[in-house]
């Protein structure tokens, strides 16, 4: 069931919402209850078989997180002195589990492309959301082990793993900042104000998903299969293409964001935030700052430290870099693209981190805020980096990628002149609106700074602009954009993040 459906906003949405407020009159539990079971159904409505799969992960899961939490109270036990084997056999267990189903087929053709070999397991069909519920399991686990959670309510423990606004694509959720809100009496009472600010976040939201991302892909797929079609891209339309699909990336993760956090929001529920506005980064520690912020927080806590982060020296935190970036690509997609993907921003990383050595010892601090044409230049610099990295994450195969790039960088001519028909009027103007969207207007957080709409919301976040407060004009621009939106589904296009 996706976000942008006519069932799930006038059927499924409603019907949650009245019998959770109804069933928490009478009792908290029921109300969890109904809502963990909303959330399975809105799972396995995609494919009911993987409903058996996810609650096997999540049994399993609250089984060891028991043991783990029990090895650490009983410190002059035998158990005590295995929690940290229990821990490592927990964590090998989910990424098996999430091994076997996305990285199986990949695995096996590549031994095939170099053997010359015939391996084959059949189709393997890619569960819905196994990277998040995976991933959020996981940290559970490890801040348990810390010390940090704990939890004996099993069915608190899946409504955590299977909270329907998050379970597909995010954000990655954290234990300790979910479950305090639903152990509060508040959250079960229904609020105006949490109504009227979760509609208006998801409506904005959707209005980015329908209209605009949707809107701008539909040069997408045929620039980037023009290689396999054998067209030949001139300059102009390859960079047409790249840049298109940087906005729809764009408005497709942050509309999705917005609908979650809405979504949330309407059921008194704070998630935490996952996207601020990264092409505005000015350079690309700040984009990954600002760029699925979750899973850049997860890699950085449960990968980056443990191995070492820059606590030993140079050479080690860029090689810790690397090879965070480098398994942070793989996450996203079994191919070698993604791998690439994630290659070029750890390159982008360490690049960044040894500019800003260089600008300590010259005397300078890089904490400080730049000039505005350097201001400018570095935003400009850090998205055109970032676009040619998303030309390997969209690219079906890595030469499709590397024809791509070849006529971006002028290997075929400098061309201003469309010759195959792919670019569209409409399609430079929705181009050209997205991106006056992007980097002069306020995000959502922004538009509803007054209500705290998210959790970690960044420092600095405020804008006298278009700020969102209960009244009549904002009811009318909040309605004309849900019925835009509204009336802008006409198929159902699926998140790019909905299958990773």
């Amino acid at each position: 069931m996706l976000f942008n459906s006519y069932g799930f906003i006038f059927l499924f949405l409603p019907v949650v919402l009245l019998c959770f407020f109804q069933l928490a009159r009478f009792n908290h539990g029921y109300a969890a209850g109904w809502l963990t079971l909303s959330s399975l159904f809105f799972y396995g409505y995609w494919n009911p078989a993987y409903v058996g799969l996810l609650l096997g992960s999540i049994v399993c899961n609250y089984i060891w997180g028991l043991w783990i939490a029990k090895a650490n109270a009983e410190k002059n036990h035998r158990l005590y002195s295995q929690k940290d084997y229990l821990l490592a056999f927990a964590i090998t267990a989910n990424l098996g589990l999430l091994g076997y189903f996305k990285y199986t087929s990949f695995l096996l053709g590549s031994i095939n492309d170099i053997a010359g070999t015939a391996l084959s397991l059949g189709d393997i069909i890619l569960p819905l959301g196994i990277s998040f519920f995976t991933f959020t399991q996981i940290a559970f686990l490890v801040d348990v082990r810390q010390g940090k959670v704990k939890e004996s309510n099993f069915l608190h423990y899946v409504l955590f793993v299977t909270y329907f606004p998050h379970l597909i694509a995010g954000p990655i959720l954290h234990h300790k900042e979910m479950m305090p809100q639903f152990a509060r009496s508040g959250t079960y009472c229904f609020h105006y104000e949490n109504m009227a600010v979760g509609l208006a976040i998801f409506f904005i939201g959707l209005f980015k998903k329908v209209v605009l991302a949707d809107g701008v892909s539909e040069c997408v797929g045929p620039i980037f299969g023009a290689p396999a079609a054998g067209i030949q891209l001139n300059f102009i339309e390859a960079w047409f293409g790249a840049l298109s699909y940087a906005l729809q990336l764009y408005f497709d993760f942050s509309g999705y964001s917005d609908m979650a956090i809405g979504l949330s929001r309407m059921l008194g529920v704070a998630l935490p935030l996952n996207f601020h506005s990264p092409y505005k980064s000015v350079n690309i520690i700040e984009f990954w700052r600002r760029w699925h912020m979750t899973l850049s927080r997860f890699l950085r806590d449960y990968l980056y430290f443990p191995m070492g982060g820059n606590r030993k020296g140079k050479a080690r935190r860029h090689l810790n870099l690397l090879v965070t970036m480098l398994l942070g690509g793989l996450w996203h997609g079994a191919a070698w693209t993604y791998v690439i993907w994630g290659g070029l921003h750890g390159l982008y990383l360490v690049i960044n981190h040894s500019w800003q050595a260089v600008r300590q010892k010259l005397g300078q601090n890089p904490d400080l805020p730049l000039s505005q044409p350097m201001h400018f230049a570095s935003v400009i610099l850090t998205f055109l980096a970032v676009t040619l990295a998303w030309v390997f994450f969209r690219a079906d195969t890595l030469d499709h990628a590397i024809a791509l790039i070849r006529t971006m960088l002028g290997g075929n001519g400098w061309s201003l002149q469309s010759s195959h028909g792919l670019i569209h009027v409409a399609s430079r103007n929705l181009l050209s609106i997205g991106f006056l969207l992007i980097w002069l207007a306020p995000n959502t957080q922004q538009i509803m700074q007054r209500f705290k709409p998210a959790l970690n919301i960044p420092d600095g976040t405020n804008s006298t602009r278009l700020s969102w407060y209960p009244s009549y004009k904002w009811a009318l621009i909040h309605a004309f954009v849900a019925l835009i939106g509204l009336l802008s589904i006409s198929e159902l296009n699926q998140f790019i993040y909905f299958q990773f």
